[in-house]
């Protein structure tokens, strides 16, 4: 006779963290350098003037400034004047 209760196994009890995608800062806001623009599977959007993309497609700010998206891109216009400003960001075509 046993002295401890078995232990039964489940088959189910696993669930993932949920990943938070879609778009963190929308165009017209303020973005600081280093602040995600978008969690995103795959290249929906992609990287503009001063944007980075990480390894899981994040697009992040390479320097503080103004979000603006255009088509399938992502620009930064920066805030500071020493950054010198992209020509085609101001135009949408």
């Amino acid at each position: 006779m046993a002295h401890k209760k078995g232990q039964g196994s489940t088959k189910n009890g696993r669930d993932s963290n949920p990943q938070f995608r879609g778009i963190k800062l929308y165009g017209g806001e303020l973005a600081k350098a280093g602040a995600i623009i978008v969690r995103q599977c795959g290249t929906r959007w992609k990287p503009g003037y001063l944007v980075h993309i990480g390894k899981d497609h994040t697009l992040m700010a390479l320097a503080a400034g103004t979000v603006r998206f255009r088509e399938s891109h992502v620009d930064i216009i920066p805030s500071d004047p020493s950054v010198p400003a992209y020509a085609a960001v101001g135009s949408t075509r």
